[in-house]
């Protein structure tokens, strides 16, 4: 702003009565100009972290598509539910000729321990923003939709069962896998395993998507 006409003038009269003049036209530019940054600001955060959509009917948990804006806390968490997902069975493509079910069992297992983990790990006042609940409640929900009903169906049974073979098989005459095929149910487990499988890699592509900007 030049000297000649400064935003801002105090001004003394005669009678030394104390007057403030604005120049308004030059008020108006910087405010606009100010408006013009924070919408630049804007549109590059959004080009740094994106917006992002979950179909949780994929995952088995709704019928609608969920939508995030994510910051920097909620892709730090949808990076260890991937990491953890991707290093274990559970995220991995199911092989019903090579895989042992009571090891995907332990497997599912295993990554409800750690993301009840991950989930306390996230500080309270984190929890405030909405985008970063939603991320929570979607891994909850996979967890108590996507996968308990399964476990709560078939786990006990199978187990009790599969526990029973091992030990009636005394000469190791058959593998794990040759044994796990003669459950009266096994069409009907594997079934249910595979599906649940499926959603599982889709949560783990959703959430490798968020962190990392690629399935």
């Amino acid at each position: 702003m030049d000297e000649e006409h400064p935003l801002v003038e105090f001004i003394i009269n005669s009678e030394l009565m104390l007057s403030l003049q604005v120049n308004i036209i030059a008020l108006l530019v910087i405010i606009g100009t100010m408006m013009i940054i924070l919408v630049v600001v804007k549109k590059n955060l959004l080009k740094t972290f994106g917006e992002f959509e979950v179909d949780e009917a994929e995952l088995g948990i709704g019928n609608h598509k969920l939508k995030l804006s994510p910051n920097k806390t909620d892709i730090q968490i949808a990076y260890k539910i991937w990491v953890e997902l991707s290093t274990r069975k559970i995220g991995l493509q199911l092989d019903l000729e090579k895989d042992v079910i009571v090891e995907v069992y332990n497997s599912w297992y295993e990554f409800f321990k750690i993301t009840r983990e991950l989930i306390k790990e996230v500080p309270a006042e984190k929890l405030k923003r909405e985008d970063t609940r939603k991320i929570i409640n979607l891994s909850i929900q996979v967890l108590n939709s996507g996968v308990r009903p399964h476990l709560t169906q078939w786990q006990a049974k199978f187990r009790r069962w599969y526990e029973m073979e091992l030990a009636a098989e005394k000469d190791n005459l058959l593998s794990p896998q040759e044994i796990q095929k003669k459950y009266p149910l096994f069409r009907e487990l594997t079934a249910g395993l595979v599906e649940v499988n499926e959603r599982l890699i889709k949560y783990r592509k959703s959430m490798a998507k968020l962190a990392i900007g690629k399935p």
